[in-house]
């Protein structure tokens, strides 16, 4: 297995609110471990909940007694979210803070993922295919039928989500388990990757850039060059 990672301030903002972790050795009793979180709040507020709420998870993954992926995960986000809540209250400059956070872990392949918010994985496995569903109000529109996805990628209501780590007192992470083979990649992003390049776009990057270092580096550049209206973060992971 191999990883990578990048993240960017981007073009128009002037803090980095996106904050990344990956490993491939072992973490606690998971075999590998894959963080990215897309904070916001003012720019102290947005910066200090993604960092925090992702090397807070990683030292609670370290020492979790729990053996399952999804239990270790779960118990995790519940507990960093309740942290993420008390910290707000420390200071002015925390007041509302919170971070999407999308987390995976690849155990017997099995590739496990947990999402709060509307940062995202993909898997490409011949096609690249959303694995996450998205927490966010054009999300909830267009499952009720109320727009379409193309009329979502631009709504004004776009970066409005739904559910997030410090929104509330207890938060519902959705996971999902995807048979992971050889040669599959994964895709783990913040929305400025996503609402400055199309998914086809992404997909052909992915299919035809065999050095992942290379794509995430052009993946980020693209997005930037397309606006970079947003921090851009991204994991890749080459099974």
């Amino acid at each position: 297995m191999k990883a990578c990672a990048l993240t960017d301030v981007g073009v128009t903002r002037s803090v980095n609110q996106d904050f990344v972790f990956y490993s491939t050795s072992p973490v606690g009793n998971l075999p590998n471990l894959f963080i990215l979180a897309d904070g916001m709040g003012g720019h102290k507020a947005g910066d200090m909940a993604s960092r925090y709420t992702v090397e807070t998870l990683v030292d609670l993954v370290t020492n979790a007694e729990e053996k399952d992926p999804i239990s270790i995960i779960n118990n995790g986000i519940q507990r960093v979210n309740s942290d993420i809540l008390n910290k707000a209250k420390e200071s002015e400059d925390y007041n509302g803070m919170g971070t999407t956070l999308v987390v995976s872990c690849i155990k017997d392949s099995i590739l496990h993922v947990a999402n709060v918010g509307d940062s995202r994985l993909y898997i490409l496995d011949g096609d690249l295919k959303q694995v996450t569903r998205d927490h966010s109000l054009v999300e909830e529109m267009v499952t009720r039928g109320a727009i379409d996805r193309k009329s979502a990628r631009h709504h004004e209501q776009k970066n409005m989500i739904t559910r997030a780590i410090g929104g509330d007192d207890s938060v519902l992470p959705d996971f999902f388990p995807v048979d992971i083979k050889p040669g599959n990649k994964v895709l783990m992003c913040s929305d400025g990757l996503t609402n400055m390049v199309e998914d086809a776009v992404i997909e052909k990057i992915l299919k035809n850039t065999q050095d992942i270092e290379e794509a995430a580096r052009m993946l980020v550049d693209l997005a930037n060059d397309n606006g970079g209206r947003d921090n851009v973060s991204v994991i890749i992971i080459e099974y």
